[in-house]
């Protein structure tokens, strides 16, 4: 069986304002020697599944400095240290980016982004009946276009490279799976 790898030393590497870096010495619970590790320490992440009544999927451009690239996402974004829960955090940038409020935001699941070299978690959250309501409010290293796109279109948009942000990826399958198990009103469950 796969054991922890019990911790002999944690230190910190360096800060760099969105992330720090921790070294880590542990011991192999299989060869018994030490090896060193380094973590990205990050706060935790929310991505937002955002429609409107018609069921359009409340998306965003913007561009991605790691990539060079403009990407098509949906809204999400770091949570704060004053969000109350990810759900809040999820509904404020949905907010800030795009100026869209709904209705009874859920929680749709959560996954690690890269648990190899990361200690933070991603959110999906889940906002229904959409309708834009307020003046943007971005932050000042961020430009970004709002695109209402169907429902429907999300996987050809998936299939033709136009959607490539992994994390996304993730949220959108999440809340394919996620609404799958959602009894059908019409069926009288």
């Amino acid at each position: 069986m796969i054991q922890p790898w019990p911790q002999i030393k944690s230190e910190p590497a360096g800060d760099y304002r969105i992330f720090r870096i921790r070294r880590d010495s542990k011991t192999s619970p299989r060869t018994g020697r030490p090896h060193d590790f380094f973590v990205l320490e990050s706060t935790h992440w929310v991505n937002v599944i955002a429609l409107t009544a018609a069921g359009e999927l409340v998306m965003i451009e913007q561009y991605r400095h790691g990539s060079n690239t403009v990407e098509l996402e949906i809204p999400g974004g770091m949570i704060d240290a004053a969000d109350p829960s990810p759900v809040a955090a999820g509904v404020r940038e949905l907010r800030e980016e795009t100026g869209f409020v709904g209705a009874e935001a859920v929680l749709v699941g959560s996954n690690y982004p890269n648990p190899a070299i990361m200690d933070n978690t991603c959110f999906t959250i889940h906002v229904p009946n959409c309708r834009l309501e307020h003046a943007v409010e971005w932050d000042a290293a961020e430009d970004i276009v709002t695109r209402l796109v169907p429902l429907a279109d999300i996987p050809k948009l998936v299939a033709a490279g136009q959607i490539r942000h992994a994390l996304v990826l993730v949220a959108l399958y999440q809340f394919e799976l996620w609404h799958a198990k959602k009894p059908d009103p019409a069926a009288g469950h």
